[in-house]
């Protein structure tokens, strides 16, 4: 809410899906699975990684001390990875909010290619 203009309850439904997906990000790191989110979703992804002494604790938490780089790639394509990601997402056990995914559902994600997630 602080950096773009949502109220509480879109705040919330963002920054949920971003950290469902570096969950399943870190959770399948190593696997080649091409994942990154859509425009709206990696919103809420860099709002996280901004909160530099948060993100590392819980990349810390979520890959056994380890940390997920940003290593961004702003050209997008339409092949349909941003779909792709929250399907992964959804498999890895966590609901999937898909009006957030579906706005950018044949996109491809912003992250440089051959990179496992954000």
């Amino acid at each position: 809410m602080r950096d773009y203009p949502f109220d509480r309850i879109m705040a919330e439904r963002v920054f949920g899906q971003a950290v469902a997906y570096l969950i399943t990000s870190m959770e399948k790191r190593g696997q080649g699975l091409a994942m990154g989110p859509g425009e709206l979703v990696d919103l809420g992804v860099h709002v996280f990684i901004l909160d530099t002494v948060n993100y590392r604790e819980f990349c810390a938490a979520h890959m056994d001390g380890g940390f997920l780089d940003h290593i961004p790639e702003v050209e997008r394509k339409g092949d349909g990875s941003v779909l792709k990601t929250a399907q992964l997402i959804e498999e890895n056990g966590f609901p999937v909010d898909w009006s957030l995914w579906e706005k950018d559902a044949l996109n491809c994600t912003p992250c440089r290619p051959g990179e496992d997630g954000h």
